[in-house]
């Protein structure tokens, strides 16, 4: 019997992750993604799925990015009705990131409609609440090594994939044959994580690419904060972070108490304003033996941060420009209240935005990387005067030599490595140093081709 896997998204781009597998008549999808940033990429939200969603009989879910999850209410308000397998963390963020996902969307499909700033007769979000709400009970959790049975012929299990809370790699195994499913993969030295299991084989192997063209640079992230923040002090100024509201705000939160603990930064407040990310933090306290913080570090280190518990604060925050460190979502400047914050605060030279991770191409993140000098949102344009710093020391993406490494300790039996979830460069990039390196057969794959499993 043939299997096949065909890529709905993660091709060519780092967003909207869907890989179909099909075997035995069975349909797997691993991974279910919003696509985010570019507007060609966003418009594929709303297209149907390529086929049937109750064909599909199970999805994988590797870990509760947006990019890998934000777009199963979509598929279950189309038809599907099968399980949603995931560990247990990933079901956790999950619900709160979908939650916070679509209450977005019906906010900003609003705020369309009422300041008249829509192209469209009506702002429509692309799911509602209401469809998280039907899609939350499909999830099925799985600790690390279990084996799950789909069918006679397919079963698979988990493994610590070191990317964020919970986040796994799929070995699946059909007939005889095992592929293995990178998901995303954490760095070799995760702050607050284990790093990525090692396997011995698989015939098949999907990677990721999002930096398969580039090293992480060798400065500890803990320093390129240290400056982030005295530079904003020296200046008087407010320190904006916008923050992946899991994993980042944490890492983020855990090194500002490190810092503060050992006196190398000034007592300047530091507010999370992120209903998400709060809750996030809620999910690493609820799940102690997933991330290396261990319950009581993760309690001090809340005591150092001040949780933003209602709109009235976040707007008596928002409203001051006294000195301070605000983190709030999104991590790619593409929605939430870190909008406020840069309404108010990005046209004052006095103020700091660091920039915490990769920002993805079409994003507004991406366009402050890049030295935009005005940038639109609310319907408006405002102009950049604040310094805008990135750093990629955080970045919870393994870089090429970790993802080399990685590859590096299968055995020599690996058939073929698809390269998905990169930018073009970047993929391309891996696959040479896969064939110079490894002297492995690799295919860079392109969206809405179906590659045979022979």
């Amino acid at each position: 019997m043939e299997a096949t896997l065909t890529f709905y998204g993660a091709a060519g781009t780092v967003t909207g992750s869907k890989t179909l597998f099909e075997y035995a008549g069975k349909k797997v999808l691993i991974d279910c993604g919003l696509f985010q940033g570019l507007k060609n990429l966003r418009l594929q939200n709303w297209a149907d799925f390529p086929i049937k969603a109750s064909a599909i009989d199970a999805v994988i879910l590797t870990h509760a990015h947006l990019d890998h999850c934000g777009y199963l209410p979509k598929l279950v308000r189309e038809g599907f009705s099968g399980p949603i397998h995931c560990t247990p963390p990933t079901a956790d963020l999950t619900k709160i990131i979908l939650e916070d996902s679509a209450k977005i969307q019906e906010e900003e499909a609003d705020r369309a409609n009422r300041y008249g700033y829509t192209s469209h007769a009506e702002a429509k979000p692309l799911y509602t609440v209401d469809n998280v709400k039907q899609t939350l009970p499909l999830l099925v959790r799985h600790e690390f090594s279990e084996w799950v049975l789909l069918d006679n012929e397919i079963k698979f299990q988990m493994h610590n994939a070191g990317h964020i809370l919970g986040s796994a790699l799929v070995e699946l195994k059909f007939g005889e044959q095992t592929i293995v499913f990178t998901g995303d993969l954490g760095t070799y030295h995760p702050l607050l994580l284990n790093p990525p299991k090692h396997l011995k084989r698989a015939d098949y192997i999907e990677t990721e690419s999002t930096y398969g063209d580039r090293l992480h640079p060798e400065r500890e992230a803990i320093e390129e904060l240290k400056e982030a923040v005295l530079k904003a002090d020296s200046k008087n100024g407010v320190l904006i972070i916008p923050t992946f509201a899991v994993e980042r705000a944490q890492e983020i939160i855990y090194l500002l108490t490190l810092l503060k603990y050992q006196d190398l930064i000034p007592e300047i407040p530091v507010f999370l304003d992120s209903p998400m990310g709060a809750n996030a933090t809620e999910v690493f306290l609820n799940h102690p033996g997933w991330h290396t913080l261990g319950e009581k570090r993760c309690k001090e280190m809340c005591h150092n941060i001040i949780i933003v518990k209602d709109i009235q604060q976040s707007k008596s925050i928002l409203n001051s420009n006294s000195p301070k460190i605000v983190l709030a979502g999104s991590g790619m400047v593409s929605g939430g209240r870190v909008l406020h914050y840069l309404a108010n605060h990005i046209s004052n030279p006095e103020t700091t935005v660091l920039l915490a991770g990769f920002q993805a191409e079409g994003t507004r993140g991406r366009q402050l990387q890049e030295g935009v000098h005005e940038i639109k949102f609310f319907g408006q344009w405002h102009s950049v005067k604040a310094e805008i710093i990135q750093t990629a020391g955080l970045s919870a993406h393994a870089d090429q030599n970790d993802i080399m490494k990685w590859l590096g300790q299968f055995d020599k039996t690996t058939k073929k490595v698809f390269i998905n979830h990169g930018e073009p460069m970047a993929s391309h990039s891996l696959k040479l140093k896969i064939k110079d390196v490894l002297n492995l057969e690799s295919q860079v794959v392109e969206s809405g081709t179906t590659y045979s499993l022979e």
